[in-house]
């Protein structure tokens, strides 16, 4: 959305959560205002539905979509929909909606890797104003490799302490401030040291 705009400061760019689509819907059917939802969401360039996984079993809300994703596909404009699972795998979705989504490109977006985590730190950083060091950030990334929000939310921890005592952003620091959110070490008894052991010696335990 925010590309768009910058390539085209006067498109029609509207982002929106599944929910809040499904809620706006609802308030305008109770309160008889279906035509000001209508232009709301076919008079734009672009549509962005976020979650669409949602809409599984609300029937109401996908025939309305049904014919607002029609609106928009047939004026030539752009419908962008995310979800946590593909099409197909949504429970209750109308057969004909699942054909539409299925029908333009799908991209199956990964989790970042270790380097990519790291990027995403170090410009976080730079718009907190804030230095950070790179055995930091492989330090910040290696240990939150599921979630973005959850790596900025730790590194947000990190730049809230540091802008308010001074300490310099240091391993120890992010270990200190982040020792609620970081996974505890994993305890190992003997017998797992080793067969790990005699994995990498490629002997067997009997042996060693």
């Amino acid at each position: 959305g925010h590309r768009i705009l910058r390539m085209r400061p006067d498109a029609r760019v509207a982002y929106l959560t599944c929910e809040e689509f499904t809620n706006d819907f609802i308030r305008c059917v109770r309160d008889n205002r279906m035509q000001e939802f209508r232009a709301r969401y076919r008079d734009v360039d672009v549509l962005l539905l976020d979650d669409v996984q949602f809409l599984g079993k609300k029937e109401a809300t996908q025939e309305e979509l049904f014919h607002t994703f029609n609106a928009l596909v047939d004026a030539k404009k752009a419908v962008v929909l995310t979800s946590d699972v593909l099409p197909s795998s949504i429970e209750g979705l109308e057969p004909r909606l699942r054909s539409r989504f299925q029908s333009g490109l799908m991209a199956d977006i990964h989790e970042p890797d270790l380097e990519m985590r790291c990027a995403i730190l170090k410009k976080k950083a730079r718009l907190e104003h804030m230095g950070l060091p790179d055995e930091v950030a492989v330090f910040l990334a290696q240990r939150f490799s599921k979630s973005v929000r959850e790596l900025e939310g730790a590194l947000v921890k990190v730049a809230a302490v540091h802008s308010l005592t001074g300490q310099p952003v240091t391993l120890d620091l992010c270990a200190d401030v982040l020792s609620d959110m970081l996974p505890a070490p994993r305890a190992l008894d003997a017998e797992q040291i080793q067969q790990a052991v005699a994995r990498y010696f490629q002997v067997t335990v009997d042996e060693l």
